[in-house]
């Protein structure tokens, strides 16, 4: 007999028919000799509509009082769930988050689980009864009796943690699609359902805001080791599993990553290469990086930072057995990109670092939590380090520094965060496919789009150590959170001092209040003009295949650049291509990106309403 969790989302139990329709898949997975928690998030619309009354009410709820109201809604679901399975014949009972022993942090709406106490849920079903658990929402202590709730994927947490907590078979998540697809399909209509994805590909892609798993509950999967499986609320059919590492014995007290750095990684074995003053104008990175991948050069790093005047800066870092290679690729193509189609006014310059190392702070639980990038920025400067290059992802901050410093940058961030270290390289293939020599894994499979982005550049920054780290902790106390950070390659001396440019990326919504929170901080410095651009959009391409396949940015770049699509900033990871075109151009390039890696197909995916 199997342990099973299942999850609904607020459409499976937008009504009473459909309140019913679940039961009844409660009911068949009881039958077939199982034990099953169920867990459900507020009916429908409701905790919008809840949102809606308070802030008619107050301009300004606070936060406690906010988890008090929103919790209800998942209150009325497991109620009436539990009723009609009742009514059905099967012995049911509804617990809230606090009954069912969900103990989280002091932190009103966005609380993280520190553990579960899961006697009374044992003891039900030891009884015979489906448990129906409220999603979204815990409690502080038993003590304080102070209501929390999880924040955005909250029911997805739950169900996650609580399979993790109960050694559970596994855990399913039910939604209004068929499963993991390689791009909404909303945006993109040939999307396609994939039979499995490993959970890191499933934590990039849920990060870049694909809304089928949140990823906490993707890091919760990966730490436990729990089989997940997301399947829709209206077929049979078997859906996506999510592939994580073997289960490993370790301690469920702070079961949720409290801690938002769970690994300092690093790789000395890097060399960087820049292309400065190249042409702003569509196919350049094309051309650039076709040509490298001819040569058969693999590339880790690689940054785009924002133009001046008609020109951009590409640097990219490589192994150091080849990187002589890859200086002659990038030489010899640079006059071709200085003047095709037209001359450029600028001189393009190769520049050439085979002395550096690459450190990177990576986790799940710096998602949401403004700061974390500015900490690490921040204990680099108090080592004295200064960072040559900046890249980021929504679950990664790797920092370029000299090869010099990596062991003294490694031993301050392992202090710092409190972690230990690891090799920036982890295999990350799909674990049930035995042979990926004989059959590899495709580079990319699933893009994801944000349109809901605006980039902020400041221009001529002081070059020394600290810079980085003031901005961004000055973000921070504003509690803004920064998405993609961009440090350019190019320096100017300017009032007898080296500068550069920075250029990150925040919610539209956080970008005046970002802009008026550094303007002290800019004058101060001397600094040039602070320029906010809303009018972008953040295309993203995921997939461990990608990691020592050459030729796989390059793709990406072409086909932009045959769609006359410019690409305005660049960052990647080791799993991961992210480019900022023009917002108007958005959903285009996500659908030719979509195409250009084999992912469309012929199956039409409905989601339900």
């Amino acid at each position: 007999m199997a342990l099973i969790v299942q999850k609904y989302g607020g459409t499976s139990v937008g009504s009473v028919e459909r309140i019913k329709a679940v039961a009844q898949r409660v009911i068949d997975t009881s039958k077939a000799g199982n034990s099953v928690v169920v867990v459900v998030s507020a009916m429908g619309k409701t905790t919008d509509g809840l949102v809606k009354l308070a802030n008619e009410i107050s301009t300004n709820p606070s936060r406690r009082e906010m988890d008090m109201l929103l919790s209800t809604g998942e209150q009325v679901s497991i109620a009436l769930l539990s009723m009609a399975l009742q009514e059905m014949g099967q012995p049911a009972i509804s617990l809230t988050g606090a009954q069912v022993g969900i103990v989280t942090e002091a932190q009103h709406t966005r609380a993280r689980i520190l553990r579960i106490e899961t006697e009374r849920l044992s003891r039900h079903l030891e009884e015979g009864k489906v448990v129906v658990v409220a999603g979204f929402q815990g409690i502080t202590s038993v003590a304080d009796l102070e209501i929390t709730t999880l924040g955005r994927g909250g029911s997805d947490t739950s169900a996650v943690a609580l399979a993790a907590a109960l050694r559970a078979d596994f855990c399913e998540i039910y939604t209004d699609v068929p499963g993991i697809l390689t791009a909404d399909p909303r945006l993109v209509p040939d999307a396609q359902l994939m039979t499995e994805i490993t959970s890191d590909e499933m934590l990039e892609l849920a990060s870049l805001g694909a809304k089928v798993l949140h990823p906490r509950a993707v890091e919760i999967a990966r730490n436990y080791g729990v089989p997940l499986v997301v399947r829709s609320s209206w077929t049979d059919e078997p859906g996506t599993k999510v592939v994580s590492p073997a289960y490993q014995a370790r301690s469920l007290e702070g079961l949720e990553l409290v801690k938002a750095v769970d690994a300092v990684e690093f790789d000395t074995d890097q060399a960087k290469v820049g292309l400065l003053r190249v042409p702003d104008r569509p196919g350049v990175a094309a051309r650039l990086f076709g040509e490298i991948a001819h040569q058969d050069l693999d590339v880790d790093l690689i940054i785009q930072s924002i133009h001046e005047g008609n020109s951009n800066d590409i640097a990219f870092t490589v192994s150091k057995n080849v990187v002589k290679k890859a200086e002659a690729v990038t030489a010899a193509i640079a006059p071709v990109l200085r003047t095709h189609p037209t001359p450029a006014p600028d001189e393009a310059e190769v520049m050439v670092d085979p002395q550096i190392a690459k450190v990177s702070i990576a986790g799940a639980g710096m998602i949401g939590r403004p700061g974390i990038a500015a900490e690490m920025f921040a204990t680099l400067a108090e080592a004295e380090i200064n960072i040559l290059m900046i890249s980021t992802s929504e679950v990664k901050v790797s920092c370029v520094v000299e090869a010099g410093e990596c062991d003294r940058a490694i031993s301050a961030l392992c202090k710092t965060f409190d972690v230990n270290t690891s090799p920036a390289w982890i295999n990350r293939k799909l674990i049930t496919q035995d042979n990926t020599d004989e059959y590899p894994l495709p580079p990319v499979r699933g893009v994801a789009l944000d349109l809901n982005q605006a980039r902020i550049a400041i221009r001529h920054i002081p070059d020394r150590p600290g810079m980085a780290a003031r901005l961004f902790k000055q973000l921070a106390s504003q509690n803004i959170s920064v998405d993609m950070i961009i440090q350019s390659q190019r320096c100017r001396i300017i009032d007898g001092l080296p500068r550069r440019d920075i250029a990150f990326t925040v919610h539209r919504g956080d970008a005046e209040a970002a802009k008026a929170t550094l303007q002290e901080v800019v004058t101060e410095w001397g600094c040039g003009e602070v320029v906010v651009d809303y009018a972008i959009a953040k295309v993203s391409a995921v997939g461990t295949g990608m990691e020592g396949q050459p030729g796989v940015a390059a793709q990406m770049f072409e086909a932009l650049a045959k769609n006359q699509i410019n690409i305005q900033m660049i960052a990647t990871s080791e799993i991961k291509l992210s480019c900022v075109v023009a917002q108007d151009q958005g959903v285009t390039a996500l659908q030719i990106i979509h195409n250009a890696f084999g992912l469309a197909g012929n199956q039409k995916i409905q989601v339900s309403a």
